[in-house]
């Protein structure tokens, strides 16, 4: 049986900008295929993750974030863990599990930054629909 189902879950900080990942995605997966899913922030994303993953209900599992350089190095400690998390979440379960979890170097919150990334988190959620898309096709490929 072949899945049609995706897991969309979005990081609540930076909403503005994170939730046009949403909107890239459904230009290439249908809304009426995709269950949306909020988190506070990205740290929470790799659980819910594993746990969407695990209930044999999706297709694959898409998650984005926007983790911004405060002034302290906490970033980076984020950054890694949720790609780890969500990467380990992808490999226990056998569904993917995909990241348009990004950390700028340089992020202001002035309006030109903010469109800038709205825009971009757009194509980042069209290339991970993308994914979800071929990695699909090469594991029904591979089954037949």
């Amino acid at each position: 049986m072949t899945l049609t189902k995706y897991a969309f879950v979005k990081a609540n900080w930076h909403s503005d900008i994170v939730s046009q990942a949403l909107v890239g995605f459904n230009q290439l997966i249908p809304a009426a295929q995709t269950d949306i899913f909020d988190v506070p922030g990205a740290f929470e994303m790799p659980l819910l993750a594993k746990e969407l993953a695990g209930s044999g209900q999706y297709a694959a599992v898409a998650c984005a974030a926007l983790v911004v350089d405060g002034g302290i190095y906490r970033h980076d400690f984020v950054a890694q863990a949720v790609v780890d998390g969500l990467m380990r979440a992808g490999l226990d379960t056998g569904v993917p599990v995909l990241s348009v979890s990004l950390t700028p170097h340089h992020f202001q919150e002035t309006e030109h930054h903010m469109a800038i990334y709205r825009e971009h988190f757009v194509t980042k959620g069209r290339e991970a629909a993308e994914a979800a898309l071929m990695i699909g096709k090469t594991r029904a490929a591979l089954a037949a």
